[in-house]
């Protein structure tokens, strides 16, 4: 039983000393994820049609 609270007092004063983002960081954070994965979105959507209007071209 020691050992689980050790763990734990461990996990708390490691997680002191994490240094966590204000709220205007955290936004654009993840504006720039949702922007990343937008773009993603659209570059596959453009490879795949390519892709699909090569394959009916040849088949």
């Amino acid at each position: 039983m020691s050992q689980v609270k050790g763990f734990f007092k461990g996990v708390s004063a490691e997680l002191k000393k994490i240094t966590w983002p204000t709220d205007k960081e955290m936004k654009s954070y993840t504006a720039q994820v949702l922007i990343f994965v937008a773009l993603l979105t659209i570059f596959f959507f453009a490879v795949d049609l390519v892709i699909s209007q090569v394959i009916n071209l040849l088949g």
